[in-house]
Parts: structure tokens; C-alpha cells; sequence
């Protein structure tokens, strides 16, 4: 939503023109008039809890906030132009409020808490969006012969939202007290914000050629089982879904052990449906900036070199994730140095009889195999190494 600047140059705020201020025709203006349509009406009082009350200029005026300021945050949450249309309520106030409120005390600076408000905004948007997309669209379906979709939609929203707002704020503090579990235990103030991660990248082979060949609701329903398949396998170990691109995901860990273990149960699952295309992955660790729950940096961009020329249902990774996986006893320095471990422990064995207690060799998860070094475009000459898991 804009508001615009209505201030002099001495600063004193003036009263808006109606006629100055009137919504472009270029712009996009879904929330400026009241529809005609009741239901939608009714809907939105619902679910917003109060009646249209304000214009911007007044929104802004009434809590105290510049109009700058309020067209910046406004804008960074995602909501369109409205001009100085009466289409915001008490509760548009009430946020104005508080993130200024925020800055003023000093908690937040006036960048940071554009930031909170567009990460706030491109969250939550896209949240809504499926609700309504994959889970509101299939439970308004008419129960009866007879009924039209309007005469469900408004008694079960209002049955649905009292909940879906208990859990989305449970959830949220549950991701806060574990992304703030993870701050607290950095080594450093510069390892808040550049981190140390295993970063990786699955990719489903061949779905542009997909894209052509399925039906548009097969296509969405290959996207869901994948994207579900790939959250599910990430979070139960341990690991952390960044983003989602349809046939791409993006995901981090803390250490390399856990996004090799990720990695292979991905390439293990897509293997076994047998509706899904062959998967590659791709992993890179090092520093890795965050922001805004999205991370960047030379890492990632690696992840990403390795996910583009690893083989049908193969992981690739880079030297420093191969060289912290045979750090931490994950992986061995090499296959013959593993050979000799078990021959050595075999002998040992032998020698000192089945009743005494002999060091084992140790066991490895995984094992590494160095591929041919290749030019990356941008990253110069890279020697990738593919990941497999290893017997016991």
C-alpha cells in the first residue's frame, strides 16, 4: 500500500488532495474500494477483525509514524498501491505502531526493521496463498447438491481461523527458540551472520521436459510430492529447508555428516518412486552469510556448480565438505587407508585370539571418490567428489 509523502519542505505534514493523490492506473489497486460482493465483505471483516476505517495519510497521522516511513513498510510487507483510498483498520495502525515503536526505543534500527517487515511479508504471503490454493479450495467444495460455495466459505473460515492462528504462532516460536538456539552457541559475533555450513542442492533431471509432457495438475501434484518428500527427509535429520524452487531445493546444515546423510536418503527416496525423475545433489561447505532466512555467498554458488554436472541419482561435493567429512571420522581419508584399518585389525585379532579386546577398524558412513577436476564457470577449477554411503 502507498502512502504518500505529504510533507512540506519545512517538514509540517499537510492535508492530503484527493485528487493528487488518486491510484495510478498502472498499478495494481485489489484492495483499494470495498467490493460489491457482500460475502467478500463480510470476509474480510472476519478475518481482519475490524471495519475499513483509514486512509493512509490517516493511518500514518494517527500513529505517529512519517509518511515515508509508513509507504516503506507498507510496501516492504507486500501490499499493493491503494492511493488514499479508506482501506485501513485499526489493527494496520496498531503495526505501525509497533515497528516504530522499535525503532524509536533502539531495538531495532530503521533498516532492520524494514527488513523484519519484508521477510514478515514474503513469509507469511506465500503461506497464504497455499492455504488458499491447496487446503481451503478442497475443503469449500459444496457438501451438498444444492449449495454453492459461498454459503460454506464463510462459516468455515470462521470455524478455521481461530486455529490456524494458534498453530502458525506455535510454530513460529518453536523455529525462534531454535534459530536462537543456534546464535547463542556461535564462537563469535561474525559467526551470527558468517557461518560455517554444509549447503546443498537437489535437483529433479529433466523436468523442463516434464513440463511438457504432463498435464498441469499431474505437474503440480509431481512439485507437492516432491517438495514434501524433500522437507520431511531435511528436518527429521537435523538439517534445514532454506527454499523451495519447484524442482529444486535448497537446504543447510551445521555439519557435514548430517547433510551427506540428507543428501543420500533424498537420492534414496527419489530412487524408489517410481514416479519421480532421477535426482542430483550438490554440496559445498564453508562460509556461508545468512540473511533474512536465505543464504549467500561463494558456497552456495559452488552448491549449486556441483548440482548442475553431478550424475543421474549421484552426490557431488566439494574438497572442504570431503575434507571435513574424513575430519570428523565420517569418511576415510581414502579408500586404501580404510582397507589397511580393517587388515590391521583383522591381524590383531588373529594374533591376540577371540577372547581378548581388540581395537575394531573404524567404521566409516560414507565414502568419497575423487572425480576429474573441471572448470566452474565463475569459481575457476574445482576437484568434486562423489559421495556414496558405505557398507558396514
Amino acid at each position: 500500500m502507498t502512502v504518500d509523502d505529504t510533507t512540506s519542505g519545512d517538514g509540517a505534514q499537510q492535508s492530503p488532495d484527493p485528487s493528487v493523490h488518486a491510484t495510478p492506473h498502472h498499478e495494481v489497486d485489489h484492495t483499494a474500494e470495498p467490493t460489491d460482493d457482500p460475502l467478500a465483505i463480510r470476509l474480510e471483516q472476519l478475518i481482519l477483525g475490524a471495519d475499513r476505517r483509514y486512509t493512509p495519510f490517516q493511518a500514518a497521522r494517527t500513529a505517529g509514524v512519517s509518511m515515508d516511513l509508513a509507504s516503506r513498510f507498507w510496501r516492504a510487507m507486500g501490499f499493493a498501491d491503494i492511493g488514499q483510498a479508506k482501506a485501513l483498520t485499526e489493527a494496520d495502525v496498531l503495526a505501525l505502531r509497533r515497528l516504530s515503536g522499535l525503532v524509536e526505543a533502539g531495538l531495532l534500527s530503521e533498516p532492520m526493521a524494514i527488513q523484519v517487515a519484508r521477510s514478515t511479508g514474503q513469509t507469511t504471503a506465500r503461506l497464504a496463498e497455499w492455504q488458499i490454493d491447496s487446503f481451503l479450495e478442497g475443503l469449500t467444495e459444496p457438501p451438498e447438491p444444492g449449495m454453492t460455495r459461498t454459503e460454506v466459505t464463510y462459516p468455515l473460515v470462521e470455524l478455521l481461523l481461530p486455529e490456524l492462528e494458534e498453530f502458525l504462532v506455535y510454530v513460529w516460536r518453536r523455529q525462534l527458540a531454535a534459530a536462537t538456539g543456534r546464535v547463542v552457541q556461535a564462537a563469535d559475533d561474525d559467526e551470527m551472520v558468517d557461518r560455517r555450513l554444509a549447503v546443498g542442492f537437489a535437483d529433479l533431471v529433466g523436468f523442463t521436459r516434464l513440463t511438457r509432457r504432463l498435464e498441469e495438475e499431474e505437474l503440480g501434484e509431481l512439485v507437492e510430492s516432491f517438495e514434501t518428500t524433500c522437507a520431511d527427509l531435511v528436518a527429521a535429520h537435523g538439517g534445514r529447508l532454506i527454499k523451495t524452487l519447484g524442482d529444486e531445493v535448497l537446504f543447510a546444515a551445521d555439519d557435514a555428516g548430517t547433510a551427506a546423510e540428507i543428501a543420500l536418503r533424498l537420492v534414496e527416496a527419489m530412487t524408489v518412486d517410481e514416479t519421480m525423475p532421477a535426482l542430483r545433489v550438490g554440496i559445498a561447505f564453508g562460509t556461508v552469510t545468512t540473511r533474512m532466512g536465505d543464504v549467500f555467498g561463494t558456497t552456495v554458488n559452488l552448491a549449486s556448480r556441483l548440482t548442475s554436472i553431478a550424475p543421474k541419482d549421484a552426490v557431488l561435493v566439494d574438497g572442504a565438505f570431503a575434507e571435513e567429512l574424513t575430519r570428523t571420522g565420517d569418511a576415510p581419508v581414502s579408500e586404501a587407508r580404510a582397507a589397511e584399518e580393517a587388515a590391521a585389525a583383522a591381524e590383531r585379532a588373529r594374533k591376540e585370539g577371540p577372547d581378548a579386546e581388540v581395537i575394531p577398524a573404524p567404521k566409516y558412513r560414507y565414502g568419497l571418490q575423487p572425480m576429474w577436476q573441471r572448470p566452474v564457470r565463475g569459481l575457476g577449477v574445482v576437484e568434486p567428489w562423489l559421495l556414496a554411503r558405505r557398507g558396514s
